[in-house]
Order: structure tokens, then C-alpha cells, then sequence
């Protein structure tokens, strides 16, 4: 092998591609796999939770795997942001005690797998100041970015009150979801609540269908409230559909959804069972993950360290092409709408595919419909009884310091079973 090819091989980074800092969860280099973020509690999936946690109890933790036969140096810093994800302009020494960058130090190698990694964790540092923080993670120096990653650090100075009365049944359109709810800020001196209070609601760990500085339809100053109870479709959701899964945490014998693996060939090259489009069915309850998905090895060994990662292939069956992209997404892919999640329609056996390079693990994932002409949810379908769950972040912008910062932050599930 040429030398210069073997670089490459072996250094899979962008040499030619300038990195842009990217205020989103991004991976930056094609050999980062299965980042995840999340507040470490102690329990066994805790890795299902959004990566938020309380100023008082600060407990996040990044995991990832590099695929890679050794280790690099890598580093993490954190950028305070504000509620709309824009840099705030508050300086390091606002928001930390100490220098700001930290160096990777937990790191193991993958273990009697088809493909060698070295899986790191880090444990992010406490901030002083609450909000929405942007954790990056780097090679030498921080324009050669590896991944990005949002976390929100909260405190409770906010009541957050739930109106039980939901909206979705009785709408025009009843494949959508609202919830109303009046905020309390007690003491809090706020001058005026329309222009400091922000509050953003996303469903189901997603950001790519967010809504963002919500305006309250009331305000009542002498009760020290906020009332958001809108008649329109402003806060409404979709509330799609329960989310397909497929299980191969054993590769031995794969679970659920699994049609053939192909072992003759390393990594191993597993088929999902095809799917069908189900927009015009009726709503069926199922249990799913909300969208995420559990790294497990049940055939043996330490998931982190020996589960390996394989070719899985999906496939949509659809008798004419859409007018639009299909793509496939998931916590997994953090529902990135890229080439590499955007599916190919075959016209000789009239389906769309997909080919994933995952680990193993159990994954909750749905199709999605980019149009001009058609809704999002056309394949998967709409229905108001979708179990899912939203967070309500509540930002307040003071006078000192000059930055948004997390008031108050709330799970509100929906058609909780």
C-alpha cells in the first residue's frame, strides 16, 4: 500500500474540509460512532435520559467510540449559549472556575470485536451559571473539531402548572398534540416577562421540529404569572406515530424485526424486515423508546467495549417514488436529514433503501418525508393518542450577567401507558 493511502486510511480526517463549529449535535469525522450524552445516575439507562441535568446535581456524561486501532488526544471545552442556541456573550470565567479545556483520560479498547475501537468517556466539568451549553470535543487544537454536543444545565426557580385538558381530539386536525400551562415565577424580579422569558419546547429529544421562544397568551403581573394557552396551531406538534424498532443485540440469535445476517463477511451485514407506509392506517399501541436506542450485547461481554458494529439495511416498500427525500432517522442519527441517512429508491424492486453502520444495540427509528408538496409524517402517519414526551425550558435574561439562563425545565408526557 502507498504510504500517503495508508495515512489516509488511517487517519480518516477531514484533511482537506475546514470544520465549521456547528451550534448543533454534529459529528465532525466520519469515524466518531454512537455518541451519547446523558446524566449519569447510576442506573441502567440512564442513557435514555436528554442530556440535561440540575446546577445543583451536575452528573453528565459523554461516551463515545473512535474507530481507531489507538488512541488520540483529545480535548473538550464548553460554550455558553444563548436560549436560541447563539453564543452568549458571557466569557469563560463567567460561567467556570477553571481553565477551560479538559483532556480525555478514561479510555478503553473495543475487545474481540469484527472492528477495533477505542471507546472514550468523560465526565463534563460544573459550570457555575445555569442555560444551554455547547460541549465540543477536539483533536490539538479546537478548530479540528470531532464532535458537538447540546447539554442544558437547569434550576428550579419557576413553577411550571399543567392544564390537563388536551388539545387534539376536538381539533381540524386531529393528528396534532398541545398541552397548556401557566408558569409561576414567584419572587423572581422580572421586569418585563414578554421580552426576558424565552421558553422552548421540543418532543421527544428532538431539535429538529423545536419551537422556540414561545410567547405567553397571557400575562398577569399581579399574580406573577405566565399563561400559554393558544388557540391555534402555533404550539401544536404532530404527534406522529408510535416508532418502528428493530432488535440485534444478540447477533447470534437476532431479535425482533431482524431478517437475515450475513456472517461469511466482517463486519456482518444484517437485514431489517420491510417495512410498509402506514399514513393512512389507523393508530396501533405499541411500547417504544420515544425514538432512542439501547447499546446492549446479549451474546456476551461489556456492551461498550465488545459490541460491534455491522451494515444494517432498511428497507421501505413503496410501488411509485415520492415526490420528495425519504429519509431514516432516530436518536441514533439525531435525526440529521444528511446523504448518509437520506434513502435511495430502487425502481426495479420498487422499495427505498438504507445502509447503516451501527452498533450493536436495539433501535427505535421512523421514516420521514421532506416535500414541498407533502406533510413530514405522510409515511409514518399522525394521531393524536401518540404517546410521547416534551420538555418545557424556561429561560430568563436578567440584567446581570448578560445571558439567558435556565429557570426552570419540565418533562410533560402525553398519553403516558
Amino acid at each position: 500500500m502507498k504510504p500517503f493511502l495508508f495515512f489516509l486510511l488511517a487517519f480518516p480526517c477531514c484533511l482537506f474540509a475546514q470544520k465549521e463549529l456547528s451550534f448543533t449535535d454534529k459529528i465532525y469525522e466520519s469515524q466518531i460512532k454512537t455518541v451519547q450524552l446523558y446524566p449519569n445516575m447510576g442506573g441502567t439507562q440512564d442513557f435514555l435520559q436528554p442530556a440535561t441535568t440540575s446546577v445543583a446535581k451536575q452528573n453528565l456524561l459523554l461516551e463515545f467510540d473512535d474507530l481507531q486501532d489507538q488512541r488520540n488526544n483529545y480535548y473538550a471545552k464548553l460554550i455558553h449559549c444563548n436560549y436560541d442556541w447563539t453564543k452568549s456573550q458571557l466569557t469563560d470565567l463567567d460561567f467556570m472556575d477553571n481553565y477551560n479545556e479538559y483532556t480525555f483520560t478514561d479510555y478503553t479498547q473495543s475487545s474481540n470485536t469484527h472492528v477495533r475501537y477505542i471507546h472514550y468517556k468523560f465526565q463534563v466539568p460544573e459550570v457555575k451559571l445555569t442555560g444551554n451549553y455547547l460541549l465540543i470535543v477536539y483533536r490539538n487544537d479546537p478548530s479540528d473539531l470531532i464532535l458537538s454536543k447540546r447539554m442544558m444545565i437547569y434550576d428550579t426557580q419557576i413553577g411550571l402548572s399543567k392544564d390537563d385538558q388536551l388539545i387534539g381530539a376536538n381539533t381540524l386536525d386531529p393528528g396534532m398534540q398541545q398541552f397548556n400551562f401557566v408558569l409561576d415565577y414567584g419572587d423572581i424580579e422580572i421586569l418585563n416577562p414578554t421580552e426576558s422569558v424565552h421558553v422552548n419546547i421540543r418532543q421527544n429529544q428532538r431539535w429538529d421540529n423545536a419551537k422556540y421562544n414561545i410567547q405567553p397568551s397571557f400575562v398577569r403581573d399581579d399574580q406573577n404569572e405566565l399563561e400559554y394557552k393558544s388557540m391555534d396551531n402555533s404550539r401544536q406538534f404532530s404527534g406522529g406515530n408510535e416508532y418502528r424498532f428493530v432488535d440485534f443485540r444478540s447477533l447470534s440469535y437476532p431479535g425482533q424485526n431482524t431478517g437475515k445476517i450475513n456472517k461469511t463477511i466482517k463486519p456482518y451485514e444484517l437485514y431489517v424486515m420491510i417495512d410498509k407506509p402506514r399514513g393512512d392506517g389507523v393508530y396501533s399501541q405499541t411500547k417504544d423508546m420515544d425514538g432512542n436506542y439501547i447499546i446492549d450485547n446479549t451474546d456476551y461481554g461489556e456492551p461498550a467495549t465488545t459490541g460491534n458494529y455491522l451494515y444494517v439495511n432498511f428497507t421501505l416498500k413503496s410501488e411509485t417514488q415520492w415526490d420528495g427525500d425519504v429519509y431514516l432517522v432516530g436518536k441514533f442519527n439525531d435525526y440529521r436529514r444528511t446523504d448518509e441517512n437520506k434513502m435511495k429508491y430502487n425502481t426495479s424492486t420498487g422499495v427505498y433503501e438504507s445502509r447503516q453502520y451501527v452498533k450493536q444495540g436495539y433501535y427505535d427509528y421512523q421514516y420521514v418525508l421532506v416535500s414541498k408538496n407533502m406533510p413530514i409524517d405522510t409515511i409514518e402517519g399522525a394521531h393524536f393518542e401518540t404517546e410521547n414526551v416534551y420538555e418545557v425550558a424556561i429561560y430568563n435574561h436578567p440584567f446581570q450577567p448578560n445571558a439567558d439562563l435556565l429557570i426552570g425545565y419540565y418533562l410533560v408526557p402525553l398519553n403516558s401507558r
